[in-house]
Order: structure tokens, then C-alpha cells, then sequence
């Protein structure tokens, strides 16, 4: 089977988009790869698949639990069932049953801290590492904008793992962030495959108004599907939510941490997420 032909085979999609086949072809010849796509452009497919055609477990380390839970849950709408999030919303025992029975996972996602602990980085060098995946690996980088110390071990943690095939991926590298990537991550140069993330279909534009309401009711009126407004403040946020749940529009408002709930009304086709 070609390579499209898996594609087909495991996701159901008939082509690659920019910058993926390249990525698996050479993930699926032993090489280490980083990978500079934008975001939307199907980076966790490159080490799903790949990792399909690999033997052994996919290791997927991650910066935020969300990630985490929103790429097992893909997986899980996919059909499969060996993948599992290590993280800190497990229970102990939860986590002891992942650690005594990881050789019947084909994912497993956790944290940068949560591959420190011991008694799972010892149990890791016992499996057979298809993949270790570095999901936003610009986190190495003091450059960069979202800095994670513990992303400085995972060059050492790969080295005890004996230096599986690896794939970093981020869709944020200047010059010193990827600099940093690949001293940090690899003991040899990787392949890079970067992309533009440049996104043709989004602009930006700055209007200055004293009328902030006044201009979102009439963007409303022209929007042709969902809206997203962010406020700096909460209190901005509660003046936004007075004004469009006693309007037509319907709004869901998400604080922070806090779970979406809902506004009202049912005779409008705009929803508004206000988000703080």
C-alpha cells in the first residue's frame, strides 16, 4: 500500500496537506524531524499515521492538559482504544494500572513533569518507542514567548529512552527558538520541513471607537457564521454578557477556567463566544 492508500486506510482522507507526507516519509525512515507547520494545518495526523506504521508506543509529550484530553478524545472518535492521558486528573490507582500495563497502549500523552516521574520513565525504558513526540516545542526556548523549564530535560529524558525516532513539532520558531529546539531535543541535526503560517483566509483590523457595543452590534448584523470576542477584564466581559443575552443574538460565555454556559434566545443564527 501507498502511503495514501494508509492515509485512506486509518483517517479516511484521499490527500495529504502541505507538509505531511514529507514529515511521515521521513519519520518512516528512522530520521528525527521538525516540524514548523501552522496551526489547522494537521500536525498530530503526521505522528498518528506515522505512528500506525511504526512498532511500538507513540510518546506525546504535551505543555497543557486540554491538549492532552482533546487529542485522546480524537483518537477515541477514531475508534481507538489503546490511548491514554497520564496526567494529574487520573487517580493514583488509575495511574499505577497505566504504569503496570503501558505495553497495551499504541498513545500515550503526558506532561514534560509527568514524564519525570520515576516509576513511569523507568517502565518507559522498558517499551519499544516507536515515536517520541514533542508537541509545541518552542517551550525549550527561553526565547520564546511560553517557556517551560521542564522542556529543557526532554534531550536527556530522550537520551535515557535511547534516543527513539523524534518529532518536535511547533507552529511558532524564529531563528533562536528552533536553534534552541535542536540543541535542546536532538544530539544530531533533524530534518526540517517548515511551512509558511501565513493564513490567507484570516486578516486583521484595528478599528479605534468609543462606541465598542454599538460596533459589535453592527458586525453582527453582518456575520455570516460564529463570532469570538475576547475582554482583558471580567468586569468587561459581565458588561458584554448585559448587553447581547437581553439582544438576539445567542451567546456563549466562557470565564477563564469556567466551563461555557449558555444565554439566550433562539432567533438568531450568531453565536457569540465571549471569552475572558
Amino acid at each position: 500500500m501507498t502511503l495514501q492508500d494508509e492515509l485512506t486506510k486509518y483517517f479516511g482522507f484521499t490527500s495529504f496537506r502541505p507538509g505531511q507526507e514529507e514529515i511521515i516519509q521521513t519519520l518512516l525512515k528512522g530520521q528525527d524531524v521538525l516540524a514548523v507547520l501552522p496551526t489547522g494545518n494537521g500536525k498530530s495526523l503526521c505522528y498518528q499515521l506515522a505512528g500506525y506504521l511504526r512498532e511500538g508506543l507513540v510518546v506525546v509529550v504535551s505543555p497543557l492538559l486540554s491538549l492532552m484530553e482533546d487529542q485522546v478524545m480524537q483518537l477515541q472518535k477514531q475508534g481507538e482504544k489503546q490511548v491514554v492521558a497520564y496526567n494529574s486528573l487520573l487517580s493514583k490507582s488509575e495511574r499505577n494500572y497505566v504504569i503496570k500495563h503501558l505495553s497495551r497502549y499504541k498513545f500515550l500523552f503526558l506532561s514534560p513533569e509527568m514524564l519525570n516521574h520515576p516509576e513511569l520513565s523507568e517502565q518507559l525504558k522498558r517499551q519499544k518507542i516507536a515515536l517520541f513526540v514533542v508537541d509545541e516545542a518552542h517551550c525549550v526556548s527561553q526565547w520564546g514567548v511560553d517557556f517551560r523549564p521542564e522542556y529543557q530535560y526532554l534531550g536527556e529524558i530522550r537520551r535515557q529512552l535511547g534516543l527513539p525516532v523524534t518529532l518536535a513539532l511547533t507552529a511558532t520558531a524564529t531563528a533562536p527558538v528552533q536553534r534552541d529546539i535542536e540543541r535542546v531535543l536532538f544530539s544530531t541535526d533533524p530534518v526540517l520541513v517548515r511551512h509558511s503560517v501565513n493564513r490567507e483566509n484570516i486578516s486583521l483590523f484595528v478599528t479605534q471607537t468609543e462606541q465598542k457595543e454599538q460596533e459589535l452590534e453592527a458586525l453582527m448584523t453582518k456575520a455570516k457564521g460564529a463570532m469570538i470576542i475576547y475582554c482583558a477584564t471580567k468586569k468587561k466581559l459581565n458588561g458584554f454578557i448585559i448587553c447581547f443575552v437581553e439582544s438576539t443574538q445567542s451567546v456563549i460565555i466562557t470565564e477563564g477556567w469556567m466551563l461555557p454556559r449558555e444565554g439566550s434566545s433562539s432567533n438568531s443564527s450568531v453565536k457569540i463566544n465571549c471569552s475572558f
